[in-house]
């Protein structure tokens, strides 16, 4: 049921390298990792913003609470995504979700990698699972993006609620 809900709240949002992700530090509770340097949405996306391009997935909390991934659907390159509007879907063997943009701007990039091995949203969210990549049209809307120490307090009383 939990899965289901956070299905429904994922509504997401191209190739970086471990080292472009790698944080000084990540905080983890309850097996899910949440990186330092990561700006996140409340739909349980994440947005690393590296001068004008911004790399776009899904959270290790979300991909915990969604199962094993099992097909992606992801916009065509240069088209365009909106702030809080759909761009894709997660199927997984629990729900299928559709993913929200957290910004909004051009599609410059398409994990491909995802077509074939979906799984790679479930073992390297923050890496190899990168989704999309944007070259942002309004960079002021990573300013509404939480933190990692917000992002942990939401997935925390989100999780407590349930």
């Amino acid at each position: 049921m939990w899965a289901s809900s956070t299905a429904n709240a994922l509504k997401l949002s191209s190739s970086v390298s471990k080292s472009q992700l790698s944080p000084s530090f990540s905080i983890s509770r309850c097996f899910s990792s949440v990186l330092e340097g990561l700006k996140y949405a409340n739909s349980h996306e994440w947005v690393k913003h590296e001068g004008s391009v911004a790399t776009i997935g899904i959270t290790d909390h979300a991909q915990d609470h969604l199962g094993e991934v099992v097909f992606v659907e992801l916009p065509e390159e240069n088209g365009s995504v909106s702030k809080e509007k759909s761009f894709g879907a997660v199927e997984s063997v629990k729900a299928t979700s559709e993913i929200l943009s957290p910004i909004s701007g051009e599609v410059i990039e398409v994990n491909k990698k995802l077509t074939e091995a979906p799984g790679l949203i479930n073992s390297s969210p923050y890496e190899d699972g990168w989704m999309i990549k944007v070259k942002p049209s309004n960079p002021s809307e990573l300013e509404s993006l939480m933190g990692s120490k917000e992002y942990t307090k939401f997935c925390e009383e989100e999780d407590a609620a349930h």
